[in-house]
């Protein structure tokens, strides 16, 4: 693969997953960790990536406005915010994690609704602070800086102390054998502890992060009760999640 081409697959990378790992990357492409950090920095000098310990970051992974022109696959993802704002309904607990999907479902929740919503996502909090109607919990403890959430005891407990109706997953990869994973550790227990804590699991994805894989393992796919992406039901795609007894929306 020619330099050009690795570091076009590095930031398409990038931009699906908002975060990628340098190691993951090497074994990837097959090339070595020095040739991916070399990469890195070539296209963090160009102010195309973030690079940080181990990786890189995208630019509206790292921010806490998520303004629309730096989102990827916008149009997708509020296709999907439309879909899972469907599903609530007033008086319910949701529980929410972090991400540009999640900040879509917060624009698109319709002003008289009447809930409460639950995030140690600091720019979802912020967006759900400019709704008229619904109460907000911020989960507090210790800030992580890059993914802009809190983490730590503190905060897995007080997620462990909720019984939410929902819990919306913004994922990062989902396939049938290996379920829901991610790539970044705070965010993994995070996610865990919530899915746990509700009644109902919904993920929210756009398609192409479907039969895809991160490094670490959240849960399984019986433990989800709703899979939502921009495609139709019906497409070939999300037959086996069907198939396994998930809704698909």
């Amino acid at each position: 693969m020619l330099k050009k081409e690795r570091q076009a697959y590095i930031l398409h990378q990038v931009n699906l997953h908002n975060k990628v790992l340098s190691s993951s990357l090497s074994q990837e492409i097959s090339v070595s960790e020095d040739t991916i950090r070399r990469d890195l920095q070539e296209l963090a000098d160009e102010g195309k990536i973030i690079k940080v310990h181990g990786g890189a970051l995208s630019h509206s992974f790292s921010q806490v406005y998520y303004p629309s022109n730096n989102v990827y696959s916008l149009d997708n993802k509020k296709i999907i915010a439309q879909k899972a704002a469907s599903l609530i309904e007033d008086g319910m607990f949701v529980l929410t994690t972090g991400g540009t999907t999640i900040i879509e479902l917060a624009r698109a929740l319709p002003p008289q609704l009447k809930a409460t919503f639950i995030s140690g996502s600091i720019p979802v909090v912020l967006e759900y602070m400019h709704h008229p109607s619904i109460e907000v919990i911020l989960i507090g403890d210790k800030v992580n800086k890059n993914s802009k959430i809190t983490v730590g005891a503190e905060a897995i407990a007080q997620i462990k102390r909720i019984r939410a109706d929902l819990c919306f997953l913004g994922i990062n990869a989902i396939d049938i054998k290996n379920g829901i994973t991610d790539n970044d550790w705070d965010v993994v227990t995070l996610k865990k502890a919530m899915i746990e804590s509700a009644q109902k699991v919904v993920c929210l994805t756009i398609a192409e992060k479907i039969n895809s894989l991160q490094p670490i393992h959240i849960d399984d796919i019986s433990r989800i009760h709703t899979l939502i992406t921009e495609l139709p039901p019906d497409d070939p795609l999300l037959k086996p999640y069907k198939d396994a007894g998930i809704e698909v929306l």
